[in-house]
């Protein structure tokens, strides 16, 4: 046998011993010991401070009629530990946490952010609401609070939430996914006029909702909801030139106004590419059944027209919105779609529905085909995964899309293909 001499070996012993004494006194051997996985939620992407009083979103937490709500989702029931990480400017405040059926309070100081413990607890799958009340406080503002930390050690566990804010995505995160109905189309026919048929559910309509009913490869058709006293039927088309500044289109690239309705505002827009708009202020209502016809024909020049009329079943005739213009174009229409979008961030936890009957397509030769087949997809947050409370697809004999609110999909999926009975 062949011994180390005993320099080396001692060397290795204390060596050994050491790292051992170490691992030991560290809480780890390096053979058994997990790391319990832990998940940080930004408050950026994924709170928001409700009034209570219906005002508009607040930019600081200072009313005890105030609340502030976290969600998150579970893929799975589990077991987890929950924290607030925070920072209290002056004094003490106390918080009123409300998490399922569970209800307490606790107490938090502290200028610098820190971690403070809300308990262990059992978690559904699903979406997890988290509504954070003020009730005292010593300061201006009852706490920042830059973050939610979960730990959970069940296996296999997938926690969904608006992880970043590359490309601004803490605001698209807060609007909630946008989804989309792609109808398929008859194969080879150049379609002249989009007929389309659109119902709001009662209570399915907060502000910040558009309900987009004629979609098309240039623009967009449908209702919105901007304020409690306002709403409107708007009517888009993008310029060819490609902008989110109006001012920056050449003139050669400019949409043209042709005509519009009574009491229709006409102008431009822009931020999400850039062209015409024209819009009509009007009183539409949840649970009604209103009517969108869209025509889109070249004019032999280069161009195409592009028009849209709204139908409130109460008044009984057509009106016209408006007749636009849009240069270096020479089809009729295409990609025929629906959406559903929510525009006010502060709003994004609140949900919307909205349901499609009755879509019929017209050739340029006289025939009309109906839209019966329509493929559901989402936007890049839906994509992402970092909202799932998004569904699409038929309901009866209508098509239905849904966003917001933070509701269970039950399964409902991108991509999918959807055929009314």
């Amino acid at each position: 046998m062949t011994y180390l001499p005993i320099s080396i070996r001692q060397r290795l012993y204390f060596s050994s011993t050491w790292l051992l004494v170490t691992l030991i006194l560290s809480g780890t051997t390096g053979l058994s010991a997990q790391t319990i996985p832990n998940w940080s939620i930004p408050a950026g992407g994924n709170s928001y401070l409700i009034r209570q009083d219906g005002g508009k979103e607040r930019k600081s937490w200072v009313s005890t009629s105030d609340a502030t709500l976290f969600f998150f989702h579970t893929s799975s029931p589990c077991e987890a530990s929950l924290a607030l990480r925070l920072s209290v400017e002056t004094g003490t405040s106390q918080l009123g946490i409300k998490i399922g059926e569970r209800d307490f309070t606790v107490k938090v100081t502290g200028k610098e952010p820190h971690l403070e413990k809300l308990g262990r607890m059992k978690l559904d799958s699903g979406y997890t609401k988290i509504e954070i009340q003020g009730l005292q406080k010593e300061g201006v503002v009852f706490a920042e609070i830059s973050s939610l930390e979960v730990t959970s050690n069940t296996p296999g566990l997938v926690l969904s939430y608006v992880k970043d804010n590359v490309d601004n995505r803490y605001y698209w995160g807060r609007r909630g996914p946008s989804v989309h109905l792609n109808y398929e189309l008859p194969e080879g026919a150049e379609v002249e006029y989009f007929y389309n048929e659109l119902t709001i559910p009662v209570g399915q309509d907060p502000i910040g909702s558009y309900f987009m009913a004629n979609g098309f490869g240039e623009g967009y058709f449908g209702i919105q909801v901007n304020s409690l006293v306002e709403r409107r039927i708007l009517f888009s088309v993008w310029s060819p030139y490609r902008t989110d500044k109006p001012g920056e289109i050449p003139e050669s690239d400019r949409i043209v106004l042709l005509s519009k309705g009574e009491g229709v505002h006409t102008g431009e827009f822009g931020n999400e590419g850039s062209g015409g708009q024209s819009y009509l202020k009007y009183p539409w209502k949840a649970g009604v059944t209103y009517r969108f016809l869209l025509k889109g024909r070249p004019d032999g020049a280069g161009n195409t027209i592009f028009t849209a009329w709204f139908n409130d079943p109460e008044g009984g005739n057509w009106q016209l919105i408006a007749s636009f213009k849009r240069p270096k174009t020479d089809h009729f229409l295409t990609r025929l779609h629906s959406f559903l979008e929510n525009f006010s961030d502060a709003n994004g936890y609140l949900g919307r529905k909205c349901l499609y009957a009755n879509a019929w397509c017209l050739d340029k030769d006289g025939r009309w085909f109906p839209l019966t087949k329509a493929r559901f997809t989402g936007d890049d947050i839906a994509k992402r995964g970092y909202r799932l409370d998004y569904a699409g697809g038929t309901e009866g004999n209508s098509f239905y899309l849904q966003n917001g609110g933070f509701f269970n999909n039950s399964g409902c999926k991108l991509q999918s293909s959807h055929q009314l009975p």
